[in-house]
């Protein structure tokens, strides 16, 4: 295992919700989120970049976290970030399964995968490459669009996953007015990708 990845009975745990998965291939349904603090990969236009360092979240035993998730009827937990595979995820996750949560994670790519997943979200960055052998392991590759540039970058990443891997252009929240005209005419042209939204910033939640 790299010995960046850091493995404790805690996690440094900067919030957790319930709500509705706003984008990629589960929009809409239930979930529960566990935003995990602690992130180098550092993307300029990140919406929690207060996720950034891990020391400013309170490490929390994996038994609690769990415990939070079952408050609820969803039974759908999606690990998030920060970048969460900066940790051993195995814990994490085999506690999920236990209590019948499916294990959704969304993850850079930048450090080397642990934990058991139902579905893994790569969303590549610039900033930070993808380890080579997580792209094998993605169910769903969304790529950000900030600038037009990402269309290639796009097309980079999906020669390297899977033919079953779902294809995904998401705007950058920002720059959403410019950016999803040019998405929509690509993925016309383009129909093995899908077009991903930040449905929970029109819906005002979490």
């Amino acid at each position: 295992m790299n010995d960046t990845v850091k493995i404790s009975s805690k996690l440094p745990l900067m919030e957790a919700f319930y709500t509705l998965q706003g984008e990629g291939v589960h929009t809409g349904k239930a979930a529960y989120f566990i935003r995990l603090g602690g992130c180098d990969v550092g993307c300029v236009w990140c919406d929690v970049k207060e996720s950034w360092e891990a020391d400013a979240h309170p490490q929390v035993e994996i038994a609690e976290i769990v415990k939070g998730a079952e408050a609820y009827p969803g039974r759908l937990a999606v690990i998030t970030g920060g970048e969460p595979l900066m940790y051993d995820l195995t814990a994490l996750t085999a506690r999920l399964k236990q209590a019948g949560f499916q294990t959704n994670i969304e993850t850079s790519g930048a450090h080397p995968l642990s934990g058991e997943w139902d579905w893994i979200c790569l969303s590549p960055k610039k900033f930070k490459a993808p380890l080579p052998e997580v792209y094998a392991h993605a169910d769903e590759l969304k790529v950000i669009v900030y600038n037009k540039s990402d269309f290639k970058y796009a097309e980079e990443n999906a020669a390297k996953v899977g033919k079953k891997c779902q294809l995904l252009l998401q705007p950058e929240w920002s720059r959403q007015e410019q950016m999803l005209p040019l998405i929509i005419d690509y993925i016309k042209a383009n129909p093995q990708w899908k077009v991903s939204l930040q449905t929970h910033k029109w819906m005002d939640i979490p």
